[in-house]
């Protein structure tokens, strides 16, 4: 059985063009001929390299530049295909009137400052600009001893809710929410960014909801732990998908775990247990917790989350208000301030694990006890969702891992460098245009083709006193 991407999983060796490392000082010219300078790369990959960078001038990019560049060869593709999303979806102005029209502090989606070409000994390298961020929540998460208290999670709920309803409204899923794809500001640390769009999905080009349907090469697709059951089974990733990982992260980081972590060499157990509680929420609830801690505002959001329609809008209102009654319950409110270490007040206790090893139905794998109902006699009332089309039996498919770890981003850049949000974005958006119609081509054409394009991704953690930088292939 080929091996599927955990958290922190690999991918096989295959052939890539590798980036040309540049020597700091190098001069990039984006497509509104702006430039920028390349401080040290901070980080390598199987595709390309990422860079500190700041606005061109007479100094040298320092330690604490405010952006990042990312640079690959321009026929690689993964860079090209996460550029789509920004260039349509993450320009600064976009992000600052959904702010304004929200009435919301900040949004946790990164900006895109500009991209471009470059050309250096006759080869042709892609750049994207982007902020510089923080540390990562998976580092964080570890360090605490896998337990984020429970206001935290809820405030972490309701801010990634405020970045999916975001990326919904113009026309992308992100597909793979976890902690090692959520990063805090750089310079304001209360604040978290979800990364790696370069795996973005865009689920209604034009308004146009793609349908539902099921692709064998593609089944598992994510990070298996936490995908959804739409990917599980091959789909296309969709809004409901979107939120339903994001219940899995905020349950995993309340208890610690998830229940089918202990079986994740066999992806169709893990797809298998996310059905079965999909009809008893409250099973899946109390397979987490202890009955007396159990958290019932996760357990409602998961239910009205698991009762959604493939081309449902989530009525995204009435989640942030289950997270906004659960802070009231235990005494606090949303103040914005995530506190990563765990207290007494508030938390909630993960059931204790008592595990024996059985021989599961296929007499190879194995179950601890609390699953061995699954393992043994497979899924028992299966409740359905409303699908825009029937899902398939459950019957095992080919193994798909298209997933790479977290993109290489960062965050918050300073008030003095920002300047050029005012310029003029019209020589931009004929650019775009062009470059999203061929990405659109692209995506026909693969579904069409079933083929898949390479990916790539990144993780950052860039702290105050270090730079750290892991890359997952």
């Amino acid at each position: 059985m080929p091996n599927i991407k955990k958290s922190a999983g690999k991918r096989g060796p295959r052939k890539r063009k590798l980036a040309e490392e540049f020597p700091p000082g190098e001069v990039f010219t984006d497509l509104l001929k702006k430039k920028w300078k390349l401080g040290p790369v901070i980080g390598k990959g199987g595709f390309g390299c990422l860079y500190l960078a700041d606005v061109n001038s007479s100094e040298s990019v320092t330690s604490d530049a405010p952006y990042v560049i990312k640079v690959e060869p321009s026929d690689n593709g993964p860079l090209f295909t996460e550029l789509s999303f920004y260039m349509r979806a993450a320009k600064p102005e976009l992000i600052k009137k959904w702010i304004s029209s929200h009435k919301l502090k900040y949004l946790g989606v990164p900006k895109y400052w500009g991209s471009g070409l470059h050309q250096k000994n006759g080869k042709s390298y892609r750049f994207m600009v982007m902020d510089r961020f923080g540390k990562d929540l998976q580092k964080i998460f570890e360090e605490q001893g896998k337990q984020f208290s429970r206001k935290t999670v809820l405030q972490l709920g309701l801010r990634i809710l405020n970045v999916l309803e975001y990326i919904h409204e113009h026309e992308y899923v992100h597909g793979d929410i976890k902690a090692s794809n959520l990063l805090l500001g750089h310079e304001i640390p209360n604040q978290v960014y979800l990364v790696d769009y370069g795996l973005a999905f865009r689920y209604s080009p034009e308004g146009n909801h793609k349908d539902y349907k099921e692709n064998p090469k593609r089944c598992h697709d994510g990070t298996l732990e936490f995908t959804s059951i739409d990917a599980h089974k091959g789909a296309s990733p969709s809004r409901r998908g979107d939120l339903e990982i994001l219940g899995y992260c905020m349950i995993c980081w309340l208890s610690g775990s998830l229940p089918w972590e202990d079986n994740l060499k066999n992806p169709d157990y893990v797809k298998e247990s996310k059905i079965r509680y999909t009809d008893n929420v409250s099973e899946f609830m109390l397979k987490c917790f202890t009955k007396e801690n159990k958290p019932d505002e996760i357990a409602r959001y998961m239910e009205k989350v698991m009762a959604l329609s493939y081309t449902e809008k989530p009525p995204y209102e009435e989640l942030r208000e289950i997270f906004l009654q659960g802070l009231q319950d235990i005494g606090h409110k949303d103040d914005g301030i995530l506190d990563f270490e765990v207290s007494l007040n508030g938390d909630v206790p993960a059931k204790p694990k008592t595990k024996r090893k059985l021989v599961a139905a296929s007499g190879t794998a194995t179950a601890d006890e609390d699953n061995a109902e699954i393992a043994v006699d497979g899924v028992k009332n299966t409740k359905k969702r409303k699908p825009a089309s029937p899902r398939s039996a459950d019957s095992p498919q080919p193994i798909h891992h298209s997933r790479l770890q977290p993109e290489a981003t960062s965050s918050s850049s300073s008030s003095s460098s920002s300047s050029h949000l005012q310029q003029d974005w019209s020589h931009q958006t004929q650019i775009t245009e062009d470059l999203t119609q061929t990405q659109d081509e692209l995506e026909t054409k693969e579904e069409s083709s079933e083929v898949k394009k390479p990916r790539m991704s990144f993780l950052l953690a860039l702290s105050s006193e270090s730079l750290v930088f892991f890359f997952f292939f």
